[in-house]
């Protein structure tokens, strides 16, 4: 009776919107109560309505409430806490989401520590003691809490899933070996799992190496940017102190010639920015297959390490990964050497070379955007290239990037 009247207590001084007992309690108009923070997190997402309700009874009110703590009611509760609660379980023993929740519990379930394999069931640590005292259960199986147990049973003969067939690639039970599997290449779920460990450890290893290579390079490309800012911004000041000493009539053509410097920095800086965003999303999808094969490594359940096998361990196709140099000038001196010629000529001369400069330029910076994963590399590899001012081999002046 004591129990009960412990539960009944709990019930009555719980919050009806997060579950738990009143914190810092106020009882609003209509007499209900709740945690100060609960109901007024409620009443702001109603606030764009214009109109208050109670969770509980929904009686509304045109204007929000004043909330004023209940002083006794927060006594109580506290009171409640230092006594009759003490006997309550542990809030962390509770089923949160995604946890295995225990098959004999009634009312709020507590999580499942283990589930039986013979009885297709799951146990908290008080339910399970059975299992462990018991000399009835000593032949049961015990593995970790598990979802969906009936999986692992067969859907044919009703019996645990024991057995691995190589020539089907299935887990099977024992009567399953003498009927529709007869002859075929079977072994125990345990020795085939230590055959998969052994792929799945050696794929792992090839994704752990992807990721690394990946790392790499999103680092030399971001080097690579750096310098390509560093190098633009060099050449605008040269550009700046170049045109300061030519005469006027030149003034038209230094704000061109700086908007040219400053167009192709921004789009190579745009092509960099893609590349480095295609890169971290390969190490990201790379990490997180690497995560569940981390995980699936060290699972017990070996029903669900070979379900699970030939999904997650398809191995990363390989790539090509194109070295990546990183050279601090760029091609911006061939730029500033032209300038410098031209700071002596007349303005007749300024004319002619103006589209040479421009070029000059353009030839720097100018990357065709990448649209499939092979030219998406090869783009990476040009680029690197170009922000080291060399040309690649085969490359003349003047020939357009899209034609490598």
């Amino acid at each position: 009776m004591a129990e009960g009247g412990v539960h009944l207590d709990q019930e009555r001084f719980s919050c009806s919107i997060c579950l738990d007992l009143l914190k810092d309690p106020v009882t609003i108009n209509c007499g209900h109560s709740y945690c100060m923070d609960c109901i007024k997190g409620h009443w702001d997402q109603e606030d764009h309505v214009g109109v208050y309700s109670c969770p509980q009874c929904r009686q509304t009110f045109s204007s929000r409430p004043v909330l004023g703590r209940n002083t006794i009611l927060a006594e109580v509760v506290e009171e409640l806490k230092k006594t009759e609660l003490q006997a309550a379980p542990p809030e962390h023993c509770f089923a949160g989401p995604g946890d295995v929740v225990c098959d004999v519990c009634t009312g709020r379930k507590n999580k499942a520590v283990k589930s039986c394999l013979v009885c297709l069931a799951s146990y908290c640590e008080t339910h399970l003691q059975p299992h462990n005292e018991s000399p009835a259960f000593k032949k049961h199986r015990l593995t970790d809490a598990t979802k969906n147990l009936q999986e692992k049973v067969c859907s044919q003969h009703d019996k645990l899933l024991e057995v691995y067939c190589r020539t089907d690639h299935l887990c099977i039970c024992y009567l399953c070996v003498m009927d529709e599997h007869r002859g075929h290449d079977t072994v125990s779920a345990s020795a085939e799992r230590t055959n998969k460990q052994k792929h799945l450890k050696a794929t792992q290893s090839e994704f752990q190496e992807e990721i690394q290579q990946r790392e790499k390079k999103v680092q030399e490309l971001r080097q690579a940017v750096d310098s390509l800012t560093r190098s633009a911004q060099a050449a605008v000041e040269d550009t700046e102190s170049i045109f300061t000493q030519m005469i006027r009539s030149l003034e038209k053509r230094r704000s061109e010639l700086k908007d040219v410097i400053r167009a192709q920095e921004k789009a190579a800086l745009s092509r960099a920015e893609g590349l480095l965003e295609r890169l971290e999303q390969e190490i990201a999808e790379l990490k997180r297959r690497d995560a569940e094969m981390e995980q699936l490594s060290h699972t017990e359940d070996h029903i669900h390490f070979l379900q699970s096998f030939q999904s997650l361990c398809v191995p990363p196709g390989p790539v090509h990964l194109p070295t990546i140099p990183v050279y601090p000038h760029c091609s911006f001196g061939d730029m500033k050497k032209a300038l410098s010629d031209l700071k002596v000529r007349l303005e007749e001369a300024c004319k002619n070379k103006f589209t040479e400069i421009s070029q000059t330029v353009k030839k720097v910076l100018v990357i065709p955007e990448p649209r499939t994963r092979e030219e998406f590399l090869r783009c990476a590899s040009l680029l690197f290239v170009v922000f080291r001012g060399v040309r690649l081999e085969g490359t003349h002046p003047g020939q357009d990037a899209s034609l490598l």
